[in-house]
This record gives structure tokens, C-alpha cells and sequence, in this order.
């Protein structure tokens, strides 16, 4: 927009003061919104036209008119314009109850589906105006190494696209931070009135069909390895790409599928689904929220990790008691 001779003299504000007379069509106007008088606002227009090349605005009887360049130059302007002013933005010092900043958490559906409720109801309370994105996180398929089945988890991170990932897993890389937020096991799921949750057998559950969460598609998970070491196997008639969907295909068969405890103790009733704790031992988790290390230099970023460590609160004893525990 302008040669590189010319942009060492260039006034950030002549810009501002363009994009003020562009909306209004009135020098007048664009001068009180800007606490300057009209001739100010002349002057600025005249060495912007030097600059450019191009009257941009044409008087007429009712204000100014905008030129087929200036029309051109209004995107691009708008886009430098909102550059610096996020720029200034991020540098003022994070204050929650006035902060319009959007975060991203990458996280399992059955993670952020038990941290969101505890979130949302936070942030309407001190942070009204902070947005949140979830980013969907699994682990790689076929993957058995747990330092490698969250590499996807680890990239976003580095990359930037998610501010915090909150994951089951202690097999960190050494340039994050981690904060354990809660400990997790897993139920057995299934319809309400279905037989298992009277006789919640080993030898039932063997015999009975099953629903297992799998991004890809992978039958075989952690409920089979600790199946095998009992000498035992299962049928996995099913598999489905989130818990959610687990949730809605178990309230509609005779399936049984592991859930994530809180999860299932915060949303299978209203899917009509109960459950019961598994008849084997299965694989208890650490649940973590990672981030760079330099990360935490954000205080904004350093804040929405401490409201997580916050969450999520305790089992409530009714909880407890639907979920077998």
C-alpha cells in the first residue's frame, strides 16, 4: 500500500483517522469521534492522499464520498487496523472480568463433556465475556506406546492450536508443564432394566456383546489386555467415535460398553442408561492438563489453568450410588 521509502513517515493514526471518515461519510462526524477537530481531520486526509495518490474522498452536499481506491484499500486497512489493535490488546494486563479473549482446549469427549458444565458455570461468574473452543483429542490408533499414542495432544500444543490439552496420561515430554486435575476409573454402561446390572458377573460380561469408543475403529483397548490377562476374552460388536454416541447407542440396544466414571455419573440418566462397576480390575487414570512451560508467561493462559484445577468438583454421594461405587 505504501513504498518503503514512505513507510518510515507514515502515522499509524492517519490510518485510523481513514477508517473513521470511511464509516461516517462526514468529516465533521469522524472529527467528534475522534476528539479532533475538522481541520485536523482535513490535514490528516490531505497528507494520506499525498501518500496515496488518490483523493479517496469526495465532498458532496451531505458529507464525503469514498473513491473506487479508497473502497479497495478499506479491507486491507481494516486488516492492519485489527492486527495492531490484538497486538495491544494481548499486551494490557489479563484482567477476566473484562477480557473478550477465546481459548482452545484440546481435550476427549469424555473428558470435556466433565469439565465444561464446572467451566461455563465459572466463567459466567468472574469472566463473562472469555470464549472457549474445545478441540476434539484422541489417542493415535494402534498405538500401544503411551509417550507416543498423545503425540497429536503434543504437536497441537507446540503448533499453538490449543492453549491447554487435558489428557489421560503421565507420560509427559519434558518441555510441558502438567497439573493433575482428577483421578479417573471406569464403569460398566448399559440401558436402564438391562440383566447385567442385576448379575454384574465376569462370566456375563464375557458373554455379553460390547460397544468400545475408537476414533479409528481399533476393537481391541485397554478392557481386552486386562480381559487376556484373566484368560478371558469379549465380543466387540460395536465401535463408535466418541462417548456421546456410546451414550445413545447404549440407551437403543442390549450393548455394554466402559465408560469413563464421571462422565457417566454427570450424563447417562438422561440417555436413560445406568451403571455398575466392572467385574475385573481395570486401568485407573491420571487426568492432566499439559502446556508448555513458556506458556504459563500468558496470564491469561496461567488463569484458565487454575479455573480447571477447580474442576471438576467431587462425585456427589447420588452419583456415587448410580455409578455402583
Amino acid at each position: 500500500m505504501l513504498n518503503l521509502a514512505d513507510l518510515s513517515r507514515t502515522d499509524l493514526n492517519l490510518l485510523v483517522l481513514f477508517e473513521a471518515v470511511l464509516e461516517e461519510r462526514h468529516v465533521g462526524r469522524a472529527a467528534e469521534r475522534l476528539n479532533l477537530t475538522s481541520s485536523a481531520v482535513s490535514h490528516g486526509l490531505g497528507r494520506l492522499r499525498r501518500l496515496l495518490n488518490d483523493p479517496l474522498f469526495l465532498r458532496t452536499p451531505k458529507g464525503v464520498v469514498p473513491t473506487a481506491r479508497a473502497l479497495e484499500l478499506a479491507a486491507p486497512i481494516a486488516d492492519v487496523l485489527a492486527g495492531v489493535r490484538n497486538i495491544l490488546s494481548a499486551a494490557e494486563p489479563f484482567d477476566p472480568a473484562t477480557s473478550t479473549r477465546r481459548f482452545t482446549i484440546g481435550a476427549p469427549d469424555g473428558i470435556s463433556a466433565v469439565l465444561l458444565a464446572p467451566l461455563l458455570a465459572e466463567l459466567a461468574h468472574v469472566a463473562p465475556g472469555i470464549d472457549i473452543g474445545i478441540r476434539q483429542l484422541l489417542p493415535a490408533p494402534n498405538e500401544s506406546a503411551p509417550e507416543r499414542a498423545w503425540r497429536g495432544a503434543f504437536a497441537d500444543l507446540d503448533d499453538r492450536l490449543t492453549d491447554i490439552a487435558v489428557i489421560p496420561t503421565g507420560h509427559i515430554p519434558e518441555r510441558f508443564h502438567v497439573s493433575g486435575l482428577y483421578d479417573e476409573d471406569f464403569v460398566v454402561a448399559m440401558r436402564a432394566g438391562h440383566t447385567f446390572a442385576a448379575a454384574p458377573t465376569l462370566a456375563r460380561y464375557c458373554e455379553l456383546e460390547h460397544l468400545v469408543v475408537s476414533l479409528g475403529g481399533d476393537p481391541h483397548g485397554f478392557v481386552d489386555e486386562a480381559l487376556a490377562r484373566l484368560g478371558r476374552a469379549r465380543r466387540v460388536a460395536l465401535t463408535v467415535p466418541n462417548f456421546m454416541f456410546a451414550l445413545a447407542i447404549l440407551a437403543a440396544t442390549d450393548l455394554i460398553c466402559a465408560l469413563p466414571r464421571r462422565f457417566a455419573a454427570m450424563h447417562a440418566a438422561r440417555f436413560g442408561v445406568e451403571s455398575v462397576d466392572a467385574p475385573l480390575e481395570l486401568t485407573r487414570f491420571r487426568i492432566n492438563a499439559i502446556l508448555p512451560k513458556v506458556a504459563l508467561m500468558d496470564a491469561g493462559v496461567a488463569w484458565l489453568l487454575a479455573i480447571l484445577e477447580q474442576a471438576p468438583p467431587p462425585l456427589s454421594p447420588t452419583a456415587r450410588s448410580s455409578a455402583g461405587i
